[in-house]
C-alpha cells in the first residue's frame, strides 16, 4: 500500500530530512552551506526559487525554518520518541510556531479564481509580488503539511544511526527504508547473541 502524499508534506519531509545518517556512523547536513542548500532548492522546484543562488543570511533562515520544523515534527510523533539527532536540542513548541507563522508571513498573497469551461471554479493563492519567499514557502508548507491527516502518519525512524522521519505508508511499517530495516534486524540479532552468550 502506497499512500500518496501532498505537496507540501514532500516539501515538509523534504526538507526536515535534509539532516540524515552519512552512512559512516554520523550525521550529514545538506545544508551546511550555501552551495547545498542551493542545490536542494535547484532540487525542488516546487520552493518557488527561479535561478535561486543561496547566500549566508538566506541559509541561516532555512536553516532556522527547518529547525522549526524538525522540532514541530518531534511533538506530531508523540508519544514516540524524535529522531535521534534532535532529542537533546529541540527548540520549544512555542518558539518554533512562532518562528513557522513570522516565515510565513513574509510573503503576502492573494487569492486568484480560475474557471475553465466545463470545471468548477478553483481558487489559489499566489504570491503578491510574483515570487514568493523562500522561506515563507517552506514555513507554509510546514504548516500546511502539519494542519493536515497526513501529519497523523508521520514518524520517527529508531533504526541505529538513522535521524530521518517518515511517512507511514503501511500499518506494519516501521522504518524510512528498508536498508534502516535491515539494520534494525541486524542490531536484535547481534543483541540476543549477545545476551546468551
Amino acid at each position: 500500500m502506497n499512500v500518496s502524499i501532498s505537496a507540501d508534506a514532500r516539501l515538509a519531509l523534504d526538507l526536515a530530512v535534509t539532516i540524515r545518517y552519512d552512512g559512516h556512523g554520523g550525521v550529514a547536513d545538506d545544508l551546511a552551506t550555501a552551495a547545498g542548500l542551493t542545490a536542494w532548492v535547484r532540487e525542488h522546484p516546487e520552493a518557488g526559487a527561479d535561478g535561486f543562488e543561496a547566500d549566508e543570511t538566506e541559509l541561516a533562515a532555512v536553516r532556522d525554518v527547518r529547525a522549526a520544523v524538525r522540532a514541530l515534527f518531534a511533538r506530531a510523533v508523540r508519544p514516540g520518541e524524535p529522531s535521534p539527532a534532535d532529542a537533546a536540542r529541540l527548540m520549544p513548541v512555542r518558539d518554533a510556531v512562532e518562528r513557522l507563522n513570522i516565515r510565513a508571513a513574509l510573503a503576502p498573497t492573494v487569492p486568484v479564481l480560475s474557471w475553465p469551461e466545463g470545471a468548477d471554479p478553483a481558487i489559489r493563492q499566489e504570491p503578491v509580488h510574483g515570487g514568493a519567499e523562500l522561506t515563507a514557502t517552506l514555513a507554509r508548507a510546514a504548516i500546511a503539511f502539519l494542519a493536515s491527516p497526513d501529519r497523523q502518519r508521520l514518524r520517527a525512524c529508531h533504526a541505529p544511526r538513522c535521524v530521518r522521519y517518515f511517512l507511514k505508508d503501511h500499518p506494519r511499517q516501521e522504518w524510512c527504508k528498508p536498508s534502516c530495516g535491515n539494520r534494525a534486524r541486524v542490531a536484535r540479532h547481534h543483541e540476543r547473541h549477545k545476551k546468551t552468550a
